[in-house]
């Protein structure tokens, strides 16, 4: 079972808290989803390079602006391209998949990249009813979230490996896994990806609390929610095997430019594109020029207001500047940001100036 060396990590540089990353593998106009990946790529390698603790993809389905539907795919991917920096999902949807599948995919990452994967686990769909549908075979949506954590629990017991006698599924093993240490001659590695669960609301913060595991908050889009939830975390935690205190993340928007006014310019964009998804438009992420000659609804632009007061964004100063509010505001044990931006460059340059704004180590 993971324990805290895997899930508590170090600041780096003047970093109030550890730095990570979440990346939702972005295709912007003009760009395919080869090109998104490539970027992931040069992401995944700069935050290993700049001392970033984790790296992150999350589980979107049905948006042609999001290359991430497949997070266990994209990880196999990102393995074989670092060496050191952890990697995982920000995170997969339970319900959306059966336990034992989750637990051999993860197994088989855990076997690619030993000691660095994640398993972050989600209870929303990562998408609209209807595609949740064909994704599950089912109209009954509300029974997955319900079922989480009879879910969960089971997910548990497959990557662990231990059914009590009796159990339907005492006889079924998730492979590679801990029975292949149990077989004649086996060895099997001392890691089992951690798990931690995902929400932007009160539920998950709670179980996380309850089952003494590390959580991760949606502050990106749900930033009303943060300290209420993080509070519930924290008075709801009872130590555990994973963890001996709570551990609690928060996922960040923030974008640094060399400019302040092309940070704007980026965010814009970025928001045309929710603007579109809120309202049943999905498409790719729009360049900053189509974005400056939208003609906004004033509800649309109310929206936008709304959303980009959550977004961290100017130059690489007022960015560390609202980093380090946000930690102290929250009490956060690490921040992980997305940079939502139609260009590979942008994105690069934003983690670049981000590590260079805390003074993160080069190599």
């Amino acid at each position: 079972m993971a324990g805290n060396d895997e899930i508590r990590a170090t600041a780096q540089g003047t970093a109030p808290v550890p730095l990570s990353v979440l990346d939702l593998v972005t295709v912007g106009a003009g760009r395919t989803a080869t090109d998104a990946l490539r970027t992931s790529v040069k992401i995944a390698k700069l935050a290993e390079n700049r001392g970033f603790n984790r790296y992150w993809v999350a589980e979107h389905h049905s948006m042609p602006g999001v290359a991430s539907s497949s997070p266990a795919v994209i990880l196999a991917h990102l393995a074989a391209h670092t060496e050191r920096i952890r990697l995982g999902s920000g995170g997969v949807m339970l319900p959306n998949h059966a336990p034992l599948v989750i637990a051999e995919q993860f197994g088989t990452l855990e076997a690619m990249a030993p000691g660095r994967i994640d398993l972050g686990l989600g209870r929303a769909p990562g998408t609209d009813g209807a595609t949740a549908a064909a994704l599950r075979r089912t109209d009954r949506l509300n029974e997955g979230a319900d079922d989480f954590p009879q879910q969960l629990a089971e997910l548990t017991r497959f990557l662990d490996d231990d059914f009590p006698d009796g159990h339907p599924y005492a006889r079924i093993h998730a492979v590679p896994g801990p029975v292949q240490a149990t077989s004649p001659g086996g060895v099997q590695s001392p890691h089992r990806p951690p798990i931690w669960l995902l929400g932007s609301s009160g539920f998950s913060a709670r179980l996380a609390g309850v089952l003494g595991l590390p959580f991760a908050f949606a502050h990106h889009f749900s930033a009303q929610n943060t300290v209420p939830a993080l509070d519930l975390y924290r008075e709801s935690f009872k130590p555990s095997a994973v963890l001996s205190s709570p551990y609690a993340l928060i996922g960040v928007s923030a974008l640094a430019a060399d400019e302040e006014r092309e940070a704007r310019r980026q965010v814009l964009a970025a928001a045309l594109n929710m603007v579109r998804l809120r309202t049943g438009r999905p498409g790719l992420v729009p360049t900053p020029e189509e974005a400056e000659t939208y003609a906004f609804s004033p509800m649309e632009r109310e929206f936008v207001d709304s959303w980009n007061a959550n977004v961290i964004h100017g130059t690489a100063d007022e960015v560390r500047v609202g980093l380090d509010d946000l930690q102290k505001r929250t009490g956060a044990d690490e921040l992980m940001l997305t940079a939502n931006a139609p260009t590979a460059e942008i994105r690069l340059r934003s983690y670049e100036l981000v590590a260079d704004a805390y003074g993160l180590p080069l190599g």
